[in-house]
């Protein structure tokens, strides 16, 4: 089973000490974890400072996209940085599930910090007998 995680924009998973390129160019990627259960595939994002009004999930086929924007609401009219790690702004999260689960009876919620996006296993196809007349 594999999971691709996918983007349409500029990903910003690490950069060098210093640099504010996540911020300067707009948009970055949060950190996710996906994870198989018996019941089937748990998605958890990485999403602090958030409220659930701004995020937006959507499904195509079998592609998950998960977007959003983070404010830097803390933050000093004038200040002058000395660490930044913390990403603020838009961001997209783009994952490519493997076949075999539901992405239209997925279930998410926002709590403390992190989303999680429960997707069921597709129920096994029913092999139904079938007589067919012979004339």
């Amino acid at each position: 089973m594999a999971v691709t995680k996918v983007s349409s924009t500029v990903q910003f998973v690490s950069r060098p000490s210093g640099s504010h390129e996540g911020a300067a160019n707009g948009h970055w990627v949060p950190t996710t974890d996906v994870y198989a259960t018996d019941n089937g595939l748990v998605v958890k994002v990485e999403l602090a400072g958030m409220r659930s009004e701004n995020l937006e999930i959507t499904v195509e086929g079998s592609r998950l996209r998960i977007s959003g924007n983070r404010p830097d609401g803390c933050r000093a009219p004038k200040c002058s940085f000395l660490v930044m790690e913390i990403n603020y702004g838009p961001f997209e999260c783009v994952l490519d599930l493997p076949q075999g689960y539901d992405l239209n009876q997925a279930k998410a919620a926002y709590l403390n910090g992190f989303l999680r996006i429960d997707v069921p296993r597709m129920p096994p196809p029913h092999s139904k007998t079938t007589k067919v007349q012979v004339s």
